[in-house]
């Protein structure tokens, strides 16, 4: 049965190194704990922050032990925003990494699949190969394609969530519109709108991880009469399928990753293609030395049958991937490998515009390559070099209701109209999350309390407690691959859930020395890559020579290790139990459940010799007596 913990006066001094009391130290004044279920009472937690000291007087009276098991983890509520390939790892991962999890994942669409559900733009595919894009545990040895086209890489993901039981979470259709923290209860409180009722509801969390991407929050540019447009207008990422090129006078504006495979593709099956392209771009031969091709590179069927062999499909795979981590030193600045890129990206591109050489001069850029993310782009340089493609680069003054007119005057009829001019680079989600009396688009947005996504380690933003941003700012390396970086971050996540699932911890928020520290590491290190050079990207939030918070301060492997042991001293505290004592509900009754129950093995530890590794010897988080 549960025990009653008695009310009582605690003096807790909870001193700084200097042995000063921190101002938020708070003292719970009654709580009622039992096996079955944890009530706080008309109280506070206990705060321990991360950079303190804590020294407490004894207790006037004895101490009541809570009876629980200290493998009896208290359930928490997780609310995911987003179901692309973070969600979907999310889903998968964290249940059997987290025990008692109760997970639930919002998605605006009626779908799994995030950006490749959403872009169905005509020549949309994976720039990464398809060996490569994959979950590390779950490898699809039948890719049709090198580079796969977008609609395989969506149903790839949303075969490995079926396979999973993903769905169960889901609440499909819902669009998150508010994420606000009660500090009183220790709870998010989440509003999400349902779609097809236009009904919002709302349920509290104990913790919310944005899963929302990246790419996720496509608009359309503010030129000046663009909504008098009589044509069809999109973006990219809002692609009309029924819209039939044949024969039409189309624009495209921006030369992207999108724009670049949208010219590559229309430009065979139009009559005529304007593409507005003011910024230069490295056009990539591939990301890791990838022969590319325009159009669909199928992979041979005998090929394919070698895969049937596991341990000759990991060494496939093993060898393909293991290219994509060793690029980093192409991102520091004065490297040789950056200066060999340059070199060979002008001999390509000059050799795929010989149709046009004099095109030359008006694509090098004078930023070095990696400063924005590498674009490859088979078929691309050819397509603007035929007699059917106007390469604009002088800036559009407006929109009509016929086409478009640019800054030195002249108009250009056309029948559709094309943006594939990206997303919000500033990475602020799109809903309003606040907490502790402020909001983190005041502190993330451009202009605002820090400018930039102020965070510590890209996971959290201090006054923000019991939030985590999964693939957001500084999500991954600029080596490596998407999945295993979000994996690796999800372990993070578990392990920071388990902590507080165990040790009686009500909410965990990040310490603010902790995230400046990080920040200015960051700030350093990027002074030393290519990344700091004047070029626009997403890295930068859109900003030439702006500050770099879009990737990791280091090599992909460099982020793994990492992730693979938190820096707990990094986070400040607050505990269920109101008895100033942060053992109190941890260690519970002194026992297991498991060491009770007679048919547990309890001598997990004892394996076959030959089966050992020292190296992990006792170090399972699951396989405990």
């Amino acid at each position: 049965m549960g025990v009653i913990i008695d009310a009582r006066s605690i003096a807790d001094h909870h001193c700084t190194l200097d042995g000063h009391k921190p101002e938020n130290t708070t003292v719970s004044s009654h709580a009622s704990i039992s096996r079955e279920s944890i009530h706080i009472e008309k109280g506070r937690s206990i705060e321990v922050g991360a950079s303190t000291a804590t020294q407490a007087q004894k207790p006037a009276t004895p101490l009541d032990i809570v009876d629980r098991y200290i493998d009896e983890p208290r359930p928490l509520k997780v609310a995911v925003i987003g179901g692309g390939l973070a969600g979907i790892l999310a889903g998968i991962l964290l249940p059997v990494k987290v025990p008692g999890i109760q997970l639930t994942i919002y998605e605006k669409n009626e779908d799994f699949g995030g950006t490749w559900l959403e872009n169905i733009y005509p020549g949309v595919r994976c720039d990464i190969p398809s060996h490569v894009y994959q979950s590390t545990f779950e490898p699809k040895k039948d890719w049709t394609d090198e580079f796969a086209p977008g609609h395989e890489i969506r149903d790839y993901w949303q075969s490995v969530a079926k396979k999973y039981n993903v769905y169960q979470f889901a609440k499909f259709q819902h669009l998150v519109e508010d994420a606000a923290w009660d500090a009183e209860t220790a709870k998010w409180r989440v509003a999400a709108k349902n779609l097809m009722s236009k009904e919002t509801q709302s349920e509290a969390f104990d913790f919310v991880l944005t899963c929302i991407g990246r790419f996720n929050n496509w608009k359309l540019p503010t030129y000046p009469g663009i909504g008098d447009f009589k044509g069809t207008l999109r973006h990219t990422s809002n692609w009309d399928a029924s819209f039939e090129p044949e024969g039409k006078k189309v624009a495209v504006i921006g030369n992207g990753a999108s724009g670049i495979q949208v010219v590559a593709t229309l430009q065979k099956s139009v009559a005529r293609l304007d593409h507005y392209a003011r910024n230069k771009t490295w056009i990539a031969t591939s990301w890791a030395g990838d022969e590319r091709t325009a159009g669909a590179q199928p992979i041979a069927k005998e090929v394919q049958n070698t895969f049937q062999d596991s341990a000759a499909y990991t060494s496939y795979r093993k060898k393909v991937e293991d290219k994509y981590w060793r690029g980093f030193p192409a991102v520091l600045r004065g490297n040789a490998k950056n200066a060999n890129l340059r070199t060979s990206f002008i001999e390509v591109m000059r050799k795929r515009l010989s149709k046009k050489p004099q095109m030359i001069e008006h694509m090098v850029p004078d930023f070095s390559p990696n400063c924005r993310r590498l674009t490859p782009g088979p078929g691309y340089l050819e397509a603007i070099a035929e007699d059917n493609v106007d390469y604009i680069q002088t800036p559009i003054r407006r929109v009509t209701a016929t086409g478009i007119e640019t800054e030195d005057g002249v108009h250009r009829e056309v029948d559709a109209i094309f943006c594939a001019t990206g997303s919000g680079t500033d990475l602020v989600p799109g809903f309003p999350i606040k907490a502790n009396g402020k909001a983190l688009s005041d502190i993330w947005a451009p202009g605002g309390e820090q400018g930039y996504p102020y965070t510590y380690l890209g996971i959290a933003t201090p006054g923000f407690p019991n939030i985590l941003f999964i693939h957001g700012p500084y999500g991954t390396g600029p080596s490596g691959t998407v999945p295993q970086s979000v994996e690796s971050q999800l372990a993070y996540v578990a392990k920071l859930l388990r902590k507080v699932s165990r040790e009686g911890i009500q909410s965990i928020d990040a310490d603010t020395k902790a995230a400046d520290d990080f920040n200015e590491f960051s700030d350093a290190f990027f002074k030393t890559t290519v990344f700091s050079d004047n070029c626009s990207s997403w890295y930068n939030g859109g900003k030439p020579g702006g500050r770099v918070h879009g990737i990791w301060p280091g090599s992909a492997a460099h982020l793994t290790i990492v992730r693979r042991e938190p820096r707990w001293e990094d986070w400040n505290y607050k505990y269920l139990s109101g008895s100033g004592n942060r053992f109190h509900w941890y260690l519970g009754n002194g026992s297991t459940k498991r060491e009770a129950d007679p048919e547990a093995d309890i001598t997990s530890y004892l394996r076959n010799p030959e089966e050992v590794d020292l190296k992990d010897l006792h170090e399972s988080w699951w396989s405990i007596p």
